[in-house]
Parts: structure tokens; sequence; C-alpha cells
């Protein structure tokens, strides 16, 4: 079961400078081992993370194997009005998931 941690801060001055972190726990399968009997393990990861604030886009990442089981990002943006941050994660079989947080500023 995948989880995510998202650290926005809560309030920030108009025009401040923030950073966001997010780590996502997915365990990650590269799609290079072989089980006992030869099979190749299938390929398992995240492969792209998207971050909107408001509906727009602000952040977009394209993940590959060798980033990380457990991908940390961080990164900034301009405080610009409060409002809601959205954040998904998508990987291979199908795999999504999201998260918001909300910033007020001031």
């Amino acid at each position: 079961m995948a989880a995510a941690l998202v650290n926005v801060p809560a309030k920030a001055k108009r025009g401040a400078v923030i950073e966001i972190k997010t780590l996502m726990s997915h365990v990650m399968e590269p799609g290079y081992r072989h089980t006992a009997a030869g099979e190749v393990v299938p390929r398992d990861i995240v492969t792209s993370f998207t971050c909107k604030f408001n509906g727009s886009e602000i952040f977009r990442a394209d993940l590959f194997p060798a980033v990380a089981a457990n991908p940390f990002l961080s990164f900034f943006t301009t405080a610009s009005e409060s409002g809601r941050f959205e954040l998904e994660w998508i990987g291979d079989n199908g795999f999504v998931a999201n998260a918001s947080a909300v910033i007020t500023v001031e």
C-alpha cells in the first residue's frame, strides 16, 4: 500500500518563496531482477509526479527505475495567493496516488 507524505507551509507571506517536500512510500521493482525460476520480475515503479496549485500545473517530474523505491521530491514556488496544492503520482500497473495540501497567503 502506497502512502504519501507532503510538507507544505500552512501560512506564507505574499511573494515569499516556499519549499514543498513530498515522499511517496512505494515498493519499487526495477524490472531487472529474475525469480529463482529465471522469470523476469515485472517492473513496478512510480513513473511521474505532478503538482498543481489551484488547478494550474506548477511542477512535473518523470521518474525512472534508478530514482528510488520511495521517491522524495523537493521544489520551490512563490506564494501568490491562498489555495490548494494537488499532488499526483502515477506508476506502472495502474498505480495512481493523490494528496493535497492547503496554504494561506497573507
